[in-house]
């Protein structure tokens, strides 16, 4: 059994590393896909806006797959469609050929990320221990090389389609075969004493606090990817080149966070590592709204890595123990805050930005990232439910192996 564990989370690790990967050489080529398909400005947004929206609607789908379809076998077939979407976007030479394969992106891509967080929230149930954020630093690994290898293609001044393939054609097969050994982790049974409703179905009122940490933190998220390198360059006066190392450095610190903070977890306890990355994030914020220059801006982006890359994966943990017996229903649910925080941060940025100044734009984030603190509670472990610190875990009995569907 432990030896079907392990490679149950090493193959699940794969998978959120090539989903990182592939998403990474989507966001990162995005002036080269307008500008081969000649997308005007004006439109971009709702071509960008189309992928969270449909991928919201893939995770509700999902929510409802599940009921029929084990969450390895939604994972195994979405993630191919992804892969194949990407190539297609790079590939095609007509606009409605554009917009199908973002179509094609956005849906599979809501199914793939609520599947992978199911099966990682069942795995860390099984191994009785923090293991959550170890998976999402597979994936800022994989953000990280598909980054480096947009660079390369944009270097080299590649076809999008000769960028991509290349990568299709070596991450399609192996996370294909790497499916074997998904593993899906039966529900948890409910304990006595806990709330009414837990082991049938999900409350929203108990959920709410949970979307809006992951709202906020998305919000922030959003607000690196998109206006780190417009916020070096015209407010803190930095190269062109300089502009482009905060979302690295951000990665970068974001990996050796994720990679860290199971460990924290098992030592201090989830609610005090959510406090920490909290607060460290809004001083990130904080630091970027009053840094003097680019260096001591990038510092603040730093800080934004540590502090923010805690808080997605254990908002997902923590649904999970919430709703022992509904966790896939949970975590599909919560998935969908993820496109609406994805979706509200840059526009809000930019328009606080445009309105009133780009210092004070950077503020916002920074206060919503505080409210994660009044929610700091709901990462907490319940009577019967483990979640980090000295509580003694219950380990659930771990389902078939996906290839035994």
């Amino acid at each position: 059994m432990t030896d079907v564990l392990r490679r149950g989370r090493a193959s699940l690790a794969f998978s959120f590393f090539a989903q990182g990967a592939t998403f990474a050489l989507l966001v990162t080529r995005i002036p080269a896909i307008q500008d081969r398909y000649g997308i005007s400005d004006a439109l971009l947004p709702v071509f960008l806006a189309a992928v969270p929206i449909l991928a919201g609607a893939g995770s509700v789908t999902t929510e409802q797959l599940v009921k029929r379809v084990r969450p390895s076998r939604l994972l195994r077939y979405s993630q191919p469609v992804v892969l194949l979407a990407l190539l297609g976007a790079g590939a095609g030479g007509r606009l409605a050929e554009l917009a199908v394969a973002l179509g094609a992106f956005g849906l599979a891509v809501g199914a793939l990320d609520a599947s992978m967080n199911m099966l990682g929230v069942s795995l860390q149930r099984s191994y009785g221990r923090s293991i959550m954020l170890s998976f999402h630093a597979a994936y800022s690994l994989g953000g990280i090389l598909g980054a480096s290898l947009a660079w390369v293609g944009a270097h080299w001044h590649l076809a999008l389609w000769v960028s991509y393939l290349p990568v299709v054609a070596v991450l399609l097969p192996a996370t294909f075969v790497s499916s074997r050994w998904y593993v899906d982790g039966e529900p948890a049974a409910v304990g006595e004493g806990q709330e009414q409703g837990q082991g049938a179905g999900v409350v929203f009122k108990l959920l709410l606090p949970l979307c809006l940490v992951m709202t906020f933190a998305y919000i922030g998220d959003s607000t690196v990817s998109n206006w780190s390198a417009k916020y070096l360059k015209d407010v803190l006066g930095s190269s062109e080149q300089l502009a482009t190392v905060p979302y690295n450095v951000y990665m970068v610190t974001t990996l050796v966070g994720r990679a860290l903070g199971d460990l924290g977890v098992r030592r201090f306890g989830a609610v005090a590592v959510v406090r920490l990355g909290t607060l460290v994030a809004a001083g990130g914020f904080a630091v970027v709204a009053s840094a003097p220059g680019a260096w001591v801006g990038m510092l603040g982006f730093t800080l934004l890595g540590l502090g923010l890359c805690v808080l997605v994966p254990q908002t997902f943990a923590a649904a999970g123990r919430l709703f022992p017996g509904a966790s896939d229903a949970a975590v599909a649910r919560l998935n969908i805050f993820n496109y609406v925080g994805f979706l509200v941060g840059s526009p809000l940025v930019g328009a606080l930005g445009d309105a009133w100044s780009y210092r004070g734009a950077m503020l916002v984030p920074m206060v919503l990232v505080l409210v994660t603190l009044g929610y700091a509670r709901s990462f907490a472990a319940g009577p019967g439910r483990y979640g980090g610190g000295h509580e003694r875990p219950r380990t659930a009995d771990v389902g078939r192996g996906s290839n035994g569907l």
